[in-house]
């Protein structure tokens, strides 16, 4: 079986990562039940409240499908960290290491559309009030198609040696070396459209948000504005926390494999760290649901100022009434 638990980037320069399967057996264990527990109850409740046009409930709903896609993949996943062996067909290993990009990407772009509307909508509420769902399904449709698009390099430049080698998968798929063009076009779209454009957006966003709170405003009371600035902060936190070790680690990583720098112990720390950025990146799957629990209980906010103002006027009604009766 082909093992890659040493990397060699260089002839003489190779990272020892064997602690990399315990490392994945380990977070993948600790993730799947409750992020499949918490991201499928995500869903359920999300669904219901799908006609809140206003609250990127569609955003959330795909973040959500996103999660639960990566979370999916992971029994197998542990199944192969623990035995070392891949007893199925190719396709199904690469379609899982397709997956955790896909969700990686995904996720980033949805948190980026979250925090826009949120903060958008926050200082524009006018055009809340005009904005159609249809919007944010048709946002959301585009996104999956460009993300599903520009992830398809990973499994393709991962898969080398794949047919001689039938029972590696994941970390031990072999790497394929990448022309210049096609190097350069891959950091691009990684790392600018995947993380330098999101993070300037989230950052302006919880900017904006933070100044909101400091200005009086006709429309919105300052319940409204703590309330969105919660919701912005846990995207960037998110945001931060999951994805941004990774993209400053995978510049070096992919100038590592294509053997471009000839610094040893630069190559050799980016090796050691890859993998602890990428579980970082999966634990998205248990902290995106905080942001569903934050929406939902805005939601339980509203209903009880509703049942309360029902209940308000039923009383004043009552007490009309009987004072005519009087």
């Amino acid at each position: 079986m082909y093992n890659n638990s040493v990397i060699d980037a260089e002839p003489k320069c190779s990272a020892n990562v064997t602690f990399q399967s315990t490392l994945y057996a380990t977070t993948y264990i600790l993730i799947f039940i409750p992020g499949l527990l918490a991201n499928s109850a995500a869903l359920w409740v999300l669904c219901r409240f799908i006609s809140k046009k206003n609250k990127a409930i569609i955003f959330m709903i795909n973040l959500s499908v996103a999660d639960l896609a990566h979370v999916l993949s992971l029994p197998l996943r542990i199944y192969y960290y623990i035995s070392h062996q891949w007893p199925f067909q190719r396709t199904l290993c690469l379609l899982c290491f397709y997956l955790k990009y896909l969700n990686m990407y995904a996720s980033i772009c949805f948190l980026t559309c979250i925090s826009l509307q949120r903060c958008f909508f926050l200082l524009k509420p006018f055009r809340a009030r005009v904005w159609k769902r249809r919007y944010d399904v048709g946002i959301s449709a585009v996104i999956w198609v460009i993300v599903g698009t520009a992830c398809l390099p990973f499994p393709i430049y991962r898969s080398a040696n794949l047919a001689n080698n039938t029972e590696s998968c994941f970390a031990d798929l072999g790497y394929k070396k990448m022309n210049i063009v096609s190097f350069v076009g891959v950091i691009t779209v990684a790392e600018l459209a995947g993380f330098v454009i999101p993070v300037i957006i989230i950052t302006w966003c919880t900017w904006k948000t933070t100044i909101s709170l400091r200005q009086p405003m006709a429309f919105q009371g300052i319940s409204e504005r703590q309330k969105a600035l919660r919701m912005v902060f846990m995207c960037a936190a998110v945001f931060f926390i999951c994805f941004t070790p990774y993209h400053i680690n995978f510049i070096f990583y992919a100038m590592a494999k294509e053997d471009i720098i000839s610094s040893c112990s630069i190559v050799k720390s980016t090796l050691y760290f890859h993998p602890f950025c990428l579980c970082l990146a999966s634990i998205c799957c248990l902290l995106d649901p905080i942001l569903y629990y934050f929406m939902a209980s805005e939601f339980r906010d509203q209903l009880s100022r509703h049942s309360s103002s029902v209940t308000r006027s039923r009383l004043m009604s009552r007490e009309s009434g009987s004072s005519m009766i009087g």
